[in-house]
């Protein structure tokens, strides 16, 4: 149970870009709509089961951030019930899920970004509603199982509350692959699973990553990468304004690592590596995947 000194209240989910790796489909259905089928057999948009995992975790509140064309969909689902003759043609199981969605809705805040400048500048445009409260970070095209009974969300906000520090969630990726990712390199507090981060850098090529990135212990054609799952201090929105307010873009868009990579310089990331699976459903390969594995995990 999360102690009301530190206890983390809020998620936000950015939502908002424009799935351009989903081409064509993302220009009638946005990815995070995308349906699966959950563990429980229910088919639902991805943004649901995001919506889950961060419930799971104890969050009271949660910040959907979206493109300001998008916001009557999301309001849609999260804030209407089904019409009184689709909700009379419902099982009895989903008369109740419909009213358990409208609870949940209460509980959804519709954020909106008004330009597509990258991840970052959509993670500032919670700034306003997350005030100078530390939140919990959840990307708005993965889903995540946990290997414990404490959901991957749980674990990485315990971290927050044992450290008192941001904590970045982490997973073991091959280097085949890492280019395509956030890695981190530190030193180990607690062995294969906690480590106190010294560098971030994102989408890193081999070469840099074998040079700079190496984590003792690990073997040589693995590195630790970003999981999915951040808990972040408010100081985080500093950055993300000075890199906005001074047109520091990387790859052309705001980016949140370099952010969280000054985040560490000033009070000290925690990584941690978390106990379960994400699941990409960003792509058309890792997408198809998810549909299979996601259910039977």
């Amino acid at each position: 149970m999360q102690s009301s000194k530190n206890k983390v209240r809020k998620a936000v989910i950015p939502a908002a870009g424009f799935g351009t790796r989903l081409f064509p489909a993302t220009k009638v259905v946005k990815k995070e709509l995308f349906p699966i089928i959950d563990r429980d057999g229910r088919a639902k948009p991805v943004i649901m089961a995001i919506v889950e995992e961060a419930i799971s975790a104890g969050i009271e509140e949660i910040g959907i951030v979206v493109q300001k064309s998008d916001r009557a969909l999301f309001e849609e689902f999260f804030k209407t019930p089904p019409t009184k003759e689709l909700f009379n043609k419902l099982s009895q199981q989903n008369q109740e899920y419909s009213q358990y969605l409208v609870d949940i809705g209460k509980r959804i805040t519709i954020l909106t970004q008004d330009e597509q400048e990258g991840f970052g500048h959509a993670v500032s445009c919670a700034k306003n509603w997350v005030k100078d409260e530390t939140f919990l970070l959840l990307l708005g095209d993965h889903v995540y199982i946990s290997s414990t009974e404490k959901s991957c969300s749980s674990q990485v906000i315990d971290i927050y509350q044992q450290f008192n520090k941001s904590v970045v969630g982490l997973t073991v990726m091959p280097v085949e692959i890492i280019q395509k990712a956030g890695c981190i390199t530190g030193f180990w507090q607690e062995q294969n699973s906690i480590l106190s981060i010294n560098q971030l850098y994102e989408k890193p090529d081999i070469e840099y990553a074998r040079k700079h990135l190496r984590v003792e212990g690990m073997a040589d054609d693995e590195f630790l990468a970003v999981f999915g799952l951040y808990v972040l201090t408010p100081k985080i929105f500093d950055y993300l304004e000075e890199h906005i307010s001074n047109n520091i873009r990387e790859r052309g868009e705001f980016q949140l690592t370099s952010c969280i990579d000054r985040l560490r310089q000033d009070e000290g990331v925690t990584g941690y590596v978390v106990k379960g699976k994400c699941f990409d459903t960003g792509l058309p390969e890792t997408y198809r995947q998810t549909m299979i594995d996601f259910r039977n995990s």
